[in-house]
């Protein structure tokens, strides 16, 4: 099966919901890294809103990035752009890197939270710093294909192609 030229509308949707998911999950917590030390230290834990949108927050960005996976699978994506084999494995890295993120974070997030396991709330901690650092990279990327390059890769994620 060729690769399609463009992403679908699902693709984009999804990316776009994903983006701000992870962004609402940086914002929310404080809530739930509070909510953590608290029974840590033994108190009760009372119900928090922002707590819940951490929490259900994690698991749409699990289950929206497994759709993602499987419309990939499925559908495939258009073909990487064009440039340096270091950019082209950048790219690469950063996208593998981020899929993975978006299913690790939110495991670990449960085993810890649900769990109660200390490790993995380390763990996510840690994860965390690395998903920032190639959420970074890749608005980076974007930036420099965009108005460096003017190469269009931009548009690829407004608009569904073929």
């Amino acid at each position: 099966m060729p690769a399609p030229t463009g992403y679908s509308r699902n693709q984009i949707a999804l990316h776009w919901v994903v983006f701000v998911l992870i962004a609402q999950q940086f914002l929310f917590h404080d809530a739930i890294a509070s909510a953590w030390d608290r029974i840590g230290e033994g108190a009760e834990m009372t119900f928090d809103p922002l707590v819940l949108a951490h929490v259900a927050g994690g698991a749409l960005v699990l289950l929206f990035a497994l759709w993602r996976l499987g419309l990939r699978a499925r559908r495939g994506a258009p073909a990487p752009i064009e440039g340096s084999k270091l950019q082209v494995a950048a790219a690469k890295i950063t996208r593998g890197g981020l899929y993975l993120l978006m299913i690790l974070m939110p495991v670990s997030g449960s085993v810890a939270w649900f769990g109660g396991v200390q490790a993995a709330a380390e763990g996510h901690e840690v994860l965390k710093v690395v998903l920032l650092a190639l959420v970074a990279l890749h608005v980076v990327g974007v930036v420099y294909h965009q108005f460096v390059l003017r190469d269009d890769t931009l548009a690829r994620m407004r608009r569904a192609g073929g």
